[in-house]
């Protein structure tokens, strides 16, 4: 069955431009690229010999350059707000794969499109957020977004667009929250973007294709067509750390997702191991339907990433770990006006909770 969204095979949703702000790290680091230029200028000078060509040459090597140049200021913009579980300090050219697709969109000059699956639902446990719908722990991720892709404007005037690709439905079936209550968080999230004026967001769900079938017909489709199979995935896992620490981290969130299980400890982590493949397969199936529908574009992640990976890990908000992110948590403000994520019981233990709009918001540390 054909999807009923066009693939997106330039640049993503128009919107305004408004200048934001370079970090100097970054500024610095285009600076000395910049010196690269003046090679080019070197080059120019050859040309002047009366080699055959050699004009045209250097022209090329010239817009090449300034192409470089640019994808590497864009992604030293991302750098700082890398999510992995490794130290270790990295460089723009250690990640060949980003650099490569956001040249595509400068060489161009049309506006940079990155896509990341997440913000799915809230957790189903009330132990570790505030309720089902988007609170300040979403409205700080989504702010955060959208001052990057503003970022990115003052180095490259055209800018950036950032399509939030929910996956809540993708899976719902398997963490046990229902698609209505998915949607109302789908919404409620498309809401808070238009709220907030925040123009360079938009949101992709599964509802955007496939017509009229039901979700788990949705589900079915997309899970036949692109998910690997188990044992792909059980393969994968015994030479692939990265992959088996996902499979961790997920078997992990679904234990503590689990609020009313019954049965022993023993046994929800067996069920749970076996839904962690489930999930793995579907993610990787909604990642396949997005490359589908978003071809050229640069694939963010929520999960941490090492160096040179096809995705980027991107960290939203401070978090006591590389895994924890706001729909699985609670947003804690500190006495000193920072932000950070944890658990909503133990939000509770350090701060005062705070409405919002008549719903409960975060917490104010006391």
């Amino acid at each position: 069955m054909p999807l009923t969204t066009a693939p997106d095979t330039r640049t993503g949703t128009g919107t305004s431009r408004t200048p934001g702000t370079v970090h100097p790290a970054d500024t610095t680091a285009t600076a000395d690229t910049v010196g690269t230029t003046g090679t080019v200028g070197t080059t120019g000078t050859v040309g002047t010999t009366g080699t055959v060509g050699t004009t045209d040459t250097v022209g090329t090597t010239r817009t090449t350059d300034t192409t470089g140049i640019t994808s590497t200021a864009i992604l030293n913009l991302l750098l700082p707000h890398r999510r992995t579980t490794d130290p270790a300090p990295v460089s723009a050219g250690m990640f060949p794969h980003q650099l490569s697709r956001i040249a595509g969109f400068v060489r161009e000059g049309a506006p940079v499109v990155f896509t990341l699956p997440g913000f799915p639902c809230k957790s189903p446990n009330p132990a570790k957020v505030l309720g089902d719908l988007p609170d300040t722990g979403e409205r700080l991720s989504l702010a955060f977004l959208h001052t990057l892709c503003r970022d990115i404007e003052r180095v490259y005037p055209p800018g950036a667009r950032m399509v939030i690709c929910s996956d809540g439905h993708v899976f719902g079936d398997l963490i046990g929250v229902p698609d209505e209550r998915i949607d109302a968080y789908a919404d409620e999230l498309r809401a808070l973007i238009g709220r907030l004026g925040l123009d360079r967001l938009s949101v992709f769900d599964l509802r955007d294709v496939l017509g009229d079938l039901s979700y788990d017909a949705r589900r079915a489709h997309v899970h036949d067509r692109y998910a690997p199979t188990v044992d792909a995935l059980r393969a994968e896992m015994r030479t692939d750390d990265q992959a088996l620490a996902l499979y961790r981290g997920i078997t992990r969130f679904l234990v503590e997702d689990t609020a009313d299980h019954a049965g022993t400890r023993s046994a929800l982590q067996r069920a749970c191991r076996r839904r962690a493949y489930g999930v793995i397969q579907r993610s990787r199936a909604w990642g396949g339907l997005i490359a589908e529908c978003h071809p050229r574009a640069v694939r963010l992640s929520i999960h941490p990433q090492p160096a040179g990976a096809p995705k980027f890990g991107i960290r939203l908000l401070d978090a006591p770990d590389a895994w924890t992110t706001p729909w699985h948590s609670a947003a804690l403000r500190r006495a000193d006006g920072t932000w950070t994520l944890m658990p909503r019981a133990r939000a509770e233990r350090a701060g005062r909770l705070v409405h919002r709009d008549g719903r409960p918001s975060h917490f104010a540390e006391r």
